[in-house]
């Protein structure tokens, strides 16, 4: 308000400034949260996260799919105390404090543990997890499913084995060679 020489208002002053690039920034940054989450929560890999205290704050349905526990669950629980078997604990929590020490841990194997009592062998990238304001605020893991892979490595060498114990005992005798005509198979009924 602005007063004359008399004392009466003789106008009006008001200050402002233009809001609306920043509420706008703000509308884009929200949606780019929100299509981060939906990403997150519906992608075909299991994905955690951890806080620096190494209890669960991300859970999606992969993740919920494959170990049978929901993400109501686990929300709030010590990953590795609780879902990580006796043989594991150490070594997952040795990657876990690594990623809270700001380093990336690449392919590491290990069973994660289901409601059922399942083993469910992971394939994870563990990475620090930081926030808006450069402070890390935790781990995000992300897995693959090697279940079945390393359920196949088993059978191929079993039957590899299979094949070798066939051929040592087998009735006939057998032998190989190499490309260059050297011998490098000989069964007990050659010998």
């Amino acid at each position: 308000t602005r007063r004359g020489a008399s004392g009466n208002v003789s106008g009006v002053g008001r200050v402002g400034r233009d809001i609306t690039e920043g509420k706008v920034a703000e509308k884009q940054s929200e949606t780019i949260a929100n299509d981060l989450t939906k990403l997150i929560d519906t992608a075909n890999a299991p994905i955690f996260g951890i806080d620096t205290n190494g209890l669960v704050n991300e859970w999606n349905q992969k993740a919920a799919e494959i170990t049978g526990f929901g993400k109501e669950e686990v929300m709030g629980h010590n990953l590795v105390q609780e879902f990580i078997s006796a043989d594991f604990k150490t070594s997952v929590q040795s990657v876990l404090s690594n990623a809270l020490l700001g380093h990336n841990t690449a392919n590491f194997e290990f069973p994660l543990y289901t409601k059922d009592g399942r083993a469910v062998e992971v394939l994870l990238n563990a990475t620090p997890r930081i926030d808006s304001n450069g402070n890390l605020v935790g781990v995000v893991g992300v897995g693959q499913d090697i279940t079945e892979k390393k359920h196949a490595e088993a059978e191929v060498t079993r039957v590899a084995d299979d094949l070798r114990a066939l051929i040592e005992t087998a009735n006939a005798p057998i032998f190989g060679i190499d490309t260059q005509g050297r011998v490098n198979e000989w069964n007990q009924k050659a010998a």
